[in-house]
């Protein structure tokens, strides 16, 4: 395995996407979290709804790690775009084929690209970890691993995208097509969620099943993460469906097991 990682390091290390889109989401993470930091400073924290958070901010080292999770999880399409681009040039220039002719077999193929999506999720969530501890040396509070679980369902909602990611690419095998499905399954995706949690809040006298729309792959992943609890918050949960964290957990590590087998079993069946 060692071996071939290395290979698929000498093909994309000279790639221009790889290096431009690396670079947009490590600074994109940072920037994202300024932007964060910023406006709860310079904007709520100056208005009348800063009184209600005097003492709250969302940098401190209770908070870091989850408020660095949630903000930075937004960001987590590039490299799952990156890793459609990766996985579908090797279609569009038959490579893949050629690997085979020269000695590699189907399953040491995707079994590449699938440690690639899982680097790619380890990598990002390294860029996470560090972005949250420099933001909470900042906040001069006692360093603290309150809440660092949080990274932990980063790197989850990360491997979910990429993989994912993985999928899409070995059903289109096109890059502009399947990055287009992508998109747009997504975006179908979240108004199904929304249709889905207010359908939940009627029938939550009967019984409740919590916030339906985090049942769905994506949403699931998502639904792991949140902004860190604080007064403004707490005024609003009431009128929000309930949300089963386990429940959603369980259905995260499901979908990227369904996407982990469905992307081996369609690349080991499939035409060249």
């Amino acid at each position: 395995m060692i071996n071939l990682l290395k290979i698929e390091w000498l093909k994309i290390k000279n790639y221009g996407a790889f290096k431009i889109m690396a670079i947009f989401f490590a600074v994109g993470v940072v920037l994202a979290n300024y932007i964060v930091f910023s406006v709860n400073k310079n904007v709520i924290g100056e208005s009348e709804a800063g009184m209600l958070l005097s003492s709250y901010s969302p940098y401190n080292f209770d908070n870091t790690w989850q408020t660095t999770s949630y903000a930075s999880g937004y960001l987590l399409l590039l490299p799952a775009m990156l890793i459609i681009i990766l996985v579908t040039n090797e279609y569009t220039f038959r490579t893949n084929r050629q690997n085979v002719i020269d000695g590699w077999s189907r399953e040491q193929f995707i079994t590449v690209k699938l440690a690639i999506a899982l680097i790619v999720a380890i990598v990002s969530t390294i860029i996470v970890i560090l972005t949250a501890m420099g933001f909470g040396f900042t906040s001069n509070t006692n360093f603290s691993t309150s809440g660092f679980s949080h990274v932990g369902f980063f790197f989850l909602k990360a491997l979910t995208y990429n993989l994912f990611a993985v999928l899409i690419s070995v059903l289109i095998k096109k890059t502009g097509f399947a990055i287009g499905v992508y998109f747009i399954y997504i975006g179908i995706e979240n108004v199904l969620a929304q249709a889905l949690d207010t359908f939940g809040k009627k029938i939550t006298k009967t019984i409740d099943l919590g916030t339906i729309g985090d049942y769905l792959p994506m949403n699931a992943a998502d639904g792991l993460l949140t902004f860190p609890d604080n007064p403004i918050k707490g005024l609003i949960k009431n009128v929000l469906p309930t949300s089963y964290f386990w429940a959603v957990l369980g259905f995260t590590i499901f979908y990227i097991l369904l996407f982990f087998w469905w992307s081996r079993k369609k690349y080991m069946t499939s035409d060249l």
